[in-house]
Formats: structure tokens, C-alpha cells, sequence
């Protein structure tokens, strides 16, 4: 079953050897650092051959997406104790894309496909339905009257979940030139995306 190796305690079923390789390769990437982690140090870390690591995965890009996925819930619970200081729909939405555009690439696991050239990987991954249904779910835990903004199903909250992370990862991947600052982006972003927010549809509070 692919389970020679191990250090001598091999994993009892496919989904815990594929854990562990992810562990192997966290492990790897905090002591080498990103650069100079390859699939052999990753295999030698969990104690089997490269044929096995390759058992659970086609090669290191996919190694890396799964280490990425891996952060994404201690990701998610920091970016919503942030969004917690915001009380208001149009609030929250603007300063979660300021939010991950400024954090996500100094993240450790998060940001290192887009570190290692994996954008394609990375956008496949933030743009996935567990990404958008993670996304939904912290939403929907802030102190926002989302009702009172037409937000009223499951799926609302999906689907600006959905447009609020397609959005950043635009910003992500195709960065503005020059750059912007943090309050430009929020600027920006607070232009077009805030009136769809108000509860009353009048005009930018914020100034």
C-alpha cells in the first residue's frame, strides 16, 4: 500500500500518509526555507522514498498548494478577529481585501505559492468552494446587520464572499502600477464596492 518507510510507523490510511508529507514539508520549509526545500528533503523529513511521496502527490507544486490549504483556518480565524472591529457591511467588505492583499504574501504557508511562482495554484485554491464557503462563514460570525443590506441567505454571503476574494486575488496577482497605498486600495475599493453595502444607498460615510 505505500507505506514502506516511515521511520518505522507507518500511517494507517492514505489521507493520514498525505497529512503527514505536509507536515514533513511544513517542517522542511520552517528549517530551509522555501527556496531550498525540494521533494527529496521532504521525503528523507517523513522517513520514506520519493516514489511513496509521489504515491500521494504528482510533485512539489502540489506538495506546497496542500501546505498553503493547511494554514488556511489559522489564516481565516486571524483575518476575522481583524474584521471584528468592524461593525458595519461596507466596513468589513472594503477591509477584508485590504486586509489579505497586505497580509497574504508575508504569510509563512498562505503566501508561499505566490513566493514560489505557483499563482495558478494559489488561485485555484482561494478561488475554490471551500475557499468561498470559509469565506461565507466568516462573514457571517462578525457583528454586521448584513439584513439590512439585502445580505439575507447562505448564499449572499457566499457570493460576496465569492466577489470579495476574486477581488483581492486580481490584486494579488496583477499588482496596480505604482503600487497603492493602503488607503488608496481602500479607496478604491470602498468607491465601488461600498454603495452596494449601505443600508440606506446614500453616499461614502467614511469621509
Amino acid at each position: 500500500m505505500g507505506y514502506h518507510g516511515w521511520q518505522g510507523n507507518p500511517p494507517g490510511t492514505g489521507d493520514e500518509a498525505r497529512r503527514r508529507i505536509v507536515e514533513a514539508a511544513t517542517a522542511c520549509i520552517d528549517r530551509l526555507g522555501l527556496a531550498k526545500t525540494s521533494l527529496s528533503d521532504i521525503a528523507t523529513e517523513a522517513g520514506v522514498t520519493r516514489q511513496t511521496v509521489y504515491r500521494y502527490f504528482p510533485g512539489l507544486p502540489d506538495i506546497l498548494t496542500a501546505v498553503a490549504e493547511a494554514g488556511a483556518e489559522e489564516f481565516a480565524a486571524r483575518m476575522e478577529r481583524h474584521l471584528a472591529t468592524f461593525d458595519t457591511a461596507e466596513d468589513a467588505a472594503v477591509e477584508s481585501v485590504v486586509w489579505a492583499v497586505r497580509t497574504i504574501p508575508r504569510e509563512p504557508y498562505m503566501g508561499l505559492l505566490l513566493r514560489a511562482g505557483e499563482t495558478d495554484s494559489f488561485t485555484a485554491g482561494v478561488t475554490s468552494p471551500l475557499s468561498f464557503s470559509l469565506g461565507a462563514r466568516i462573514l457571517g460570525n462578525l457583528p454586521v446587520d448584513w439584513s439590512a443590506v439585502g445580505v439575507t441567505t447562505d448564499a449572499d454571503l457566499r457570493g460576496l464572499a465569492e466577489i470579495l476574494m476574486r477581488l483581492f486575488v486580481s490584486f494579488l496577482r496583477y499588482p496596480s502600477t505604482p503600487p497603492l497605498t493602503d488607503d488608496q486600495l481602500r479607496a478604491l475599493v470602498r468607491r465601488w464596492i461600498g454603495p452596494a453595502l449601505r443600508a440606506d444607498g446614500g453616499p461614502d460615510r467614511s469621509s
